[in-house]
């Protein structure tokens, strides 16, 4: 049995779990949460088994990720839960959505979700793991990286507030959740049995995971829909938080029947 990953939670109401990069941790989706807890639902954000105050899991991987966020519905008595994940955590919740389906009632894929081809994997992995090699710290690397995969019309506040996230991250589970990245091999037969409503939300100047990959995606997934947001990077929760959350509200009003 998994161990419970440390969470922070606001609100009552059906509940929405936010799953994290690799690039941060539960403090990557603290607007999200504050705005989904005035908004009525119970939002949980936790920090990703080896992130903050998580036990690490061995092995590590998306069988092992996907275990230990059911283990957090379960610690949380939810049958049922939508999945909001950015980068590798779109992946993580791919992962639970296709092992339990029955607990996943909608899923909101940010900037993440579809397997790593060889020339993603070289935008979006390699300079990562180049970058911890350089640094001297994770606050220096964090200050070198995320500059470059903003976008132009980013928020001032949300590069602050990225930078913090990942300077907090430990060195050791940063590289191995890097290395991860690529071992998500759900393929599109797998992913197009999926039978929950998604929204899948990007930037449009996102070189880790182009709008033109989760179109692609959402072409896949039975019951899906995309939006691009202009002028923004890979945090987009983060740098255009008003557009993000009024896109992620307006996607779970459609309908309140998640308890």
């Amino acid at each position: 049995m998994p161990s419970i990953p440390h969470f922070t939670t606001l609100g009552a109401g059906p509940t929405v779990v936010l799953l994290h990069d690799a690039d941060g941790d539960h403090l990557t989706f603290a607007p999200q949460v504050e705005r989904l807890a005035h908004a009525g639902y119970r939002a949980v954000a936790w920090d990703m088994p080896g992130y903050g105050h998580s036990a690490p899991i061995e092995p590590y991987g998306f069988k092992g990720l996907a275990a230990s966020c059911l283990a957090l519905l379960d610690a949380l008595r939810c049958p049922q839960a939508t999945l909001v994940g950015h980068g590798l955590g779109a992946m993580v919740a791919l992962e639970l959505a296709v092992r339990e389906p029955r607990r996943v009632g909608r899923l909101v894929l940010c900037a993440g979700g579809p397997a790593l081809d060889a020339q993603a994997e070289a935008a979006w992995v390699q300079p990562r793991l180049e970058a911890l090699e350089r640094s001297a710290s994770m606050a220096v690397l964090a200050q070198t990286l995320v500059p470059r995969f903003v976008g132009s019309g980013v928020l001032p506040e949300g590069v602050r507030l990225a930078e913090h996230a990942l300077s907090q991250v430990y060195a050791g589970a940063y590289r191995r959740a890097l290395q991860a990245l690529p071992t998500f091999d759900r393929d599109a037969r797998t992913l197009a049995r999926l039978p929950m409503p998604t929204l899948l939300v990007g930037g449009g100047r996102d070189r880790c995971t182009p709008p033109e990959a989760l179109q692609a995606l959402a072409q896949v997934l039975p019951d899906a829909r995309h939006l691009s947001l202009p002028h923004v990077g890979h945090w987009p929760q983060l740098e255009d938080p008003d557009a993000f959350d009024d896109a992620l509200l307006a996607f779970l009003d459609e309908t309140r029947t998640l308890h």
